[in-house]
């Protein structure tokens, strides 16, 4: 049985359709992807993660071990590789962990 998709306006005036009470406009979302840097490499969810932390450059993204990483909800250890190699050609890596030393 099919949901019932019902017609939603955004605040930009975006037209869309949704069979749920998420007011979320996709042609909003996908207009906040960045183009380029280690951000658009990202699913929706880790970027959100990211940024609502403040980390939206990778030299902050630096400033972090990946355990600490990996404790920011919406962000999973399928994530690593592209944040080690994002690191990586920016001459940058994870912050060293205190308790590996």
């Amino acid at each position: 049985m099919a949901t019932e998709k019902i017609k939603k306006t955004c605040k930009f005036g975006h037209t869309f359709y949704k069979s749920s009470d998420c007011p979320t406009c996709p042609t909003c979302e996908k207009l906040k992807e960045p183009a380029s840097g280690f951000l658009a490499l990202l699913s929706n969810p880790a970027r959100n993660a990211l940024l609502y932390h403040g980390i939206d450059t990778i030299q902050k993204l630096s400033e972090f071990t990946e355990k600490e990483i990996l404790k920011i909800h919406g962000i999973g250890k399928a994530s690593l590789p592209a944040f080690r190699q994002a690191l990586e050609e920016n001459g940058l890596s994870f912050k060293e962990d205190e308790h590996k030393k």
